[in-house]
């Protein structure tokens, strides 16, 4: 399996332009305040989940988690432990 993950460092603008467009297209409910992936807290794992979803739905594509190239597909152990990304 492959997962799309937010690259280290992108600006916060970006990445809740990430969550903006991914959000608009997969359902977002589970890092909205009280849903079951919203802790951690922060836009890199709130972008992550989102991005992955996004990928996860659209094709599993390079192209579905580029996101300006602010995207990374990942191919190791599954991420959802820390980032609630599956």
């Amino acid at each position: 399996r492959t997962w799309c993950v937010a690259k280290p460092a992108p600006s916060d603008q970006l990445l809740q332009s990430n969550i903006d467009f991914a959000c608009q297209k997969v359902d977002c409910s589970p890092i909205t305040s009280g849903g079951a992936c919203f802790d951690p807290n922060t836009l890199m794992h709130h972008a992550s989940f989102a991005m992955n979803l996004y990928y996860q739905n659209n094709g599993k594509t390079a192209a579905s988690c580029d996101f300006n190239n602010s995207g990374l597909i990942v191919a190791a152990n599954d991420p959802s432990d820390n980032t609630f990304l599956s």
